[in-house]
């Protein structure tokens, strides 16, 4: 890892990086990662901040707060059963713009609720409209990179959005602590833009021959998904895994807040140091990590999810919280495009909208469950309580994982290239 970092700090081996890089993957895939860097940026001005700005301007429990977050999430749960068909059928390119101009203009309106019910309804269909992109995109991806190239195209995707995640919270954070709105509006730009960007230099990718395949009875609907039970269990797992990323992101915030005084220009460096580890190592990690079998790389980064939200019991301030941060952040490196690519690899071809969607509720579902539980416990239990439950299902699913490799196909077992 430092011989990679000394190569950056020399100017013409990172040119012959960065021509490497560009070389490598098609220009379609550039334009995603510029799109993802700009609507980033704009999300996570208010995303960090959200369960500070319902509390603030509602003064409701921490339960109600992760009640209308899960919202937001059951949304994304129902519209992806929808969205599947729709995208293996008529196209990514469509539904990801619908997405995204969508969002953008729900972050516009958010910041008019006045009411905690007309907060509700706006965030069910922010979540609605939201996750619709990633469907479309990760099918996208698939479609336009070769498998044993799609961890490389996956971790960069994943670098475009932190290094926005990096960016965003340090500038949200000041802002916010003017005024919420300017926040909001940041956000809508951030994705109108993303949604030209698309429209106008991004080429669909269903095939003519997916798409007649689509068109065949056999293959139709969710039946042959639902039952193809080893990869229902892999989802199962990989959404216990993403809970205690759930709890961190979402309810660390409010947590190190109201309990030890961490203010919002303080935190938003917080999730910066997630983003920018994510930018700096993500790449050169999963150059390393697709090499390995799959099972026990998802397993190792649950653990580390586990211990990163668990350990967030023992801080008690600024430089505790960092450091939770930074070890939940290996884990995240490890899981996150190690998942998406063996989801990839599950998927037919002629059914990829559909599993890369039903893959994507494991976020969703991490989203729905993590607040509610959190907030139940720390209204209910205490609020350090929240960290144990996000310990708990980290360790769960990092047995889960191990114990897969009995259930899913051969492939599952193998490295990625």
């Amino acid at each position: 890892m430092a011989q990679y970092i000394g190569g950056i700090l020399n100017s013409h081996r990172l040119e012959q990086r960065i021509g490497q890089l560009l070389s490598a993957y098609p220009r379609q895939l550039w334009v995603l990662c510029g799109g993802m860097l700009i609507s980033s940026i704009g999300s996570s001005m208010v995303w960090p901040f959200m369960t500070i700005y319902i509390r603030q301007q509602f003064d409701v429990p921490l339960t109600t707060v992760g009640l209308i977050l899960s919202l937001n999430s059951a949304a994304g749960i129902a519209t992806t059963f929808l969205a599947g068909p729709v995208v293996d059928r008529m196209g990514r390119k469509g539904i990801m713009v619908f997405s995204l101009l969508g969002s953008g203009l729900v972050y516009l309106t958010l910041n008019m609720a006045t009411s905690v019910s007309m907060l509700a309804i706006l965030m069910t269909i922010n979540g609605g409209i939201g996750p619709l992109y990633r469907i479309g995109s990760n099918a996208m991806v698939a479609d336009l990179i070769e498998p044993k190239e799609r961890p490389g195209a996956y971790a960069l995707l994943r670098m475009s959005n932190n290094s926005g995640i990096a960016i965003g919270p340090a500038i949200g954070g000041f802002v916010a602590a003017v005024s919420y709105f300017w926040t909001f509006l940041g956000a809508c730009v951030a994705y109108i833009i993303f949604a030209a960007l698309v429209l106008f230099w991004v080429q669909e990718t269903l095939s003519s021959q997916q798409s007649e395949a689509q068109s065949q009875p056999t293959r139709g609907g969710y039946g042959p998904l639902l039952r193809d039970r080893p990869f229902l269990a892999y989802c199962a797992v990989s959404t216990a895994a993403i809970v205690p990323s759930a709890l961190l992101m979402v309810l660390l915030p409010v947590y190190a807040k109201e309990q030890f005084g961490v203010i919002e220009s303080q935190y938003g460096f917080i999730m910066a140091t997630n983003a920018v580890m994510v930018v700096i190592f993500q790449y050169q990690v999963t150059q390393h990590s697709k090499h390995l079998p799959y099972l026990p790389v998802l397993a190792a980064g649950a653990l580390l999810y586990a211990v990163g939200a668990g350990s967030v019991a023992l801080g008690q301030g600024f430089w505790g919280f960092w450091l939770s941060m930074v070890i939940l952040t290996f884990g995240e490196l490890l899981l996150v495009p190690t998942g998406t690519t063996l989801a990839a690899d599950l998927s037919p071809a002629d059914m990829r909208g559909r599993y890369m969607g039903i893959y994507g509720l494991t976020w969703a579902f991490s989203m729905a469950v993590g607040p509610i539980l959190g907030g139940y416990l720390n209204d209910h239990v205490s609020p350090v309580a929240i960290w144990y439950g996000g310990l708990a299902f980290g360790l769960l699913a990092a047995v889960g994982f191990l114990m897969l490799r009995r259930w899913l196909p051969e492939q599952a077992n193998e490295m990625a290239a």
